[in-house]
């Protein structure tokens, strides 16, 4: 396959980016995205020019770094896939691709396709934890847990927290990967202690990083490679609800 890649290249935070097109030859349909990127990079130093800088980690779809813009979908055009776990054979032979970092305040460029996502770390910090004494390993049906709630807390705790859901949202908004957060340990009997003061904490500090509010267009669920559901929005909200009345 021989593509067109239009690249968008930023040498700091402070100084302006843009597009820039890199014509690449002979890729294999059944590359991985990044391998793409690689072999891009590898001509690139071999002419003696900065390679592209990106973020990437596992490369098996579990780390959540990959995080790309590709011809304007988050990961690219694949359902249910991270960036990692997309192929060439996605596109067509001759195609112009449009690679573009993450665009949101609460995600600034640090450099090329890389932006800095500890917004999310500090979100965990203010409340994504359990205050219960760990000590050794028990046993996995020490405590009892309705099916449907285990089922409920895998599916929300699937979330990578590669933030797609802010990238496609047009208010870049976090509601997704907080609610997934939430209901995660919510559903949980271990995580009963801070149920109120977790939803509390969690929302505001996501409110101070400068992500939107929700306005359920759907588009975060739509693009989210783990197909996280709205419905834990709506769980967060009641959360969120029942916390605030009982201050």
């Amino acid at each position: 396959m021989n593509l067109t890649l239009k690249i968008w290249r930023q040498k700091n935070s402070k100084e302006a980016g843009n597009l820039v097109s890199y014509p690449i030859k002979d890729i294999s349909p059944d590359m991985s995205f990044l391998e793409m990127i690689d072999v891009l990079n590898e001509q690139l130093i071999n002419k003696g020019e900065e390679p592209v800088a990106f973020d990437h980690d596992c490369r098996e779809g579990i780390c959540g770094m990959c995080s790309m813009f590709i011809n304007g979908r988050a990961h690219g055009p694949w359902k249910g896939t991270t960036t990692c776990q997309l192929h060439m054979r996605a596109f067509k032979d001759g195609e112009t691709i449009i690679i573009e970092p993450w665009r949101a305040k609460g995600f600034p460029v640090i450099k090329d396709l890389v932006v800095d996502r500890s917004a999310f770390d500090r979100i965990i910090a203010a409340g994504g934890f359990v205050s219960v004494n760990t000590g050794n390993a028990k046993d996995a049906n020490n405590i009892p847990v309705p099916k449907d709630d285990a089922d409920k807390s895998f599916a929300a705790a699937a979330c990578i927290g590669c933030g797609a859901c802010v990238a496609a949202c047009k208010n870049s908004s976090a509601m997704l990967f907080v609610s997934a957060k939430v209901s995660q340990l919510s559903l949980l009997p271990q995580g009963q202690i801070e149920r109120e003061a977790r939803v509390l904490n969690m929302v505001k500090q996501m409110d101070e990083e400068g992500f939107g509010n929700c306005t359920n267009t759907g588009a975060c669920e739509a693009e989210c490679p783990k197909e996280i559901s709205l419905e834990n929005i709506a769980r967060m909200n009641r959360e969120y609800l029942m916390a605030n009345l009982k201050k």
